[in-house]
């Protein structure tokens, strides 16, 4: 099997390629030129910007699958840079799936990775939240990516493309940006271990519930869905189970090596935040076997390690 992922510059991507290659395929990945993409792969690089030059790897590398990691891919970026969530994540997906259309090869899948933010504002009583479910964005990052599903969609019943579209909900692990927080809480007790800040943590909104599952998790649902889904099909992935970012950030708290006080910090809420957002994963287990496998807990003490590693550097 030879894959492409597109967008493996991203937290995301080194995990893919190490899952599709340990698996024994054969990898390529793409990034922009200011990017560095480390594994067993072989590196192009592209910006999905430019149709023509989506066109001309595709017709380059001869994929069977792709995935398409190329996004701008948080909530609190999308609010202050709609414009640019837009461009990347609708019409950068629209230039991969002309370029699909375009290209020699005709049997290419592709993998589209959707968020679970898409679901947005929920009726009560609608968790566990299943494909099925209407999508309410609740912000612009929710809305494009909605829009980016709606396109696959689209492009998969009238042009007979072979598309999975993904509804991946929070994920975490080792190297993530601290603009993420289980990745934030963790940096900012690891510095304030080694001393680099008062022993004050600061917080946003902690009484949002949302499903957490770590990144290398997460990866193997890819590979499977890469494998096992069905065409024009949305999956989410996700554990399945909701916590509040208050048992993160307690769970956080329990490996520190310093007491630490916490701090509400204005800054950090969101100007629309949905209380609960919790997927139905029975599709996915059914239609591949995959469930979530490594606990909440190895991920945050894993990501704390990690930070704590890298401020030795």
């Amino acid at each position: 099997m030879k894959a492409l992922i597109i967008g493996a510059g991203g937290f995301v991507g080194g995990y893919l390629i190490r899952e599709l290659s340990s698996a024994g395929w054969d990898v390529h990945a793409s990034c922009l030129p200011t990017e560095t993409i480390r594994g067993n792969c072989t590196v192009h690089h592209l910006d999905i910007m430019e149709k023509d030059s989506i066109t001309a790897l595709l017709n380059n590398v001869m994929p069977d699958i792709i995935y398409h990691l190329a996004a701008q891919s948080s909530v609190s970026v999308s609010w202050k840079k709609p414009q640019l969530t837009a461009e990347i994540n609708v019409i950068g997906t629209i230039n991969v799936l002309e370029a699909l259309r375009e290209a020699e090869k005709k049997d290419i899948r592709t993998i589209l990775i959707g968020s679970g933010e898409e679901y947005g504002f929920i009726r009560q009583g609608a968790c566990p939240l299943s494909e099925t479910e209407s999508l309410n964005p609740g912000n612009i990052y929710a809305a494009t990516k909605a829009c980016q599903g709606m396109l696959g969609e689209i492009y998969a019943r009238a042009y007979k493309m072979d598309i999975v579209m993904v509804r991946a909900f929070n994920h975490s692990g080792p190297e993530q940006s601290e603009i993420f927080v289980i990745s934030d809480f963790c940096k900012q007790v690891a510095e304030i271990e080694k001393g680099m800040r008062e022993p004050v943590i600061c917080v946003g909104n902690l009484e949002a519930m949302r499903d957490f599952t770590d990144v290398r998790d997460v990866v193997k649902a890819y590979r499977l869905l890469g494998e096992k889904g069905k065409s024009g099909q949305a999956y989410n992935v996700g554990r399945g189970r909701a916590v509040k970012i208050q048992y993160i950030l307690d769970t956080v708290l329990s490996f520190a090596e310093k007491p630490i006080e916490v701090k509400h910090d204005p800054k950090r809420m969101r100007a629309s935040d949905i209380p609960l957002i919790e997927p139905d994963v029975a599709k996915i287990y059914a239609d591949t076997g995959w469930k979530a496998e490594i606990s909440m807990e190895q991920t945050i003490r894993d990501t704390l390690d990690n930070w704590r590693t890298k401020l030795k550097e």
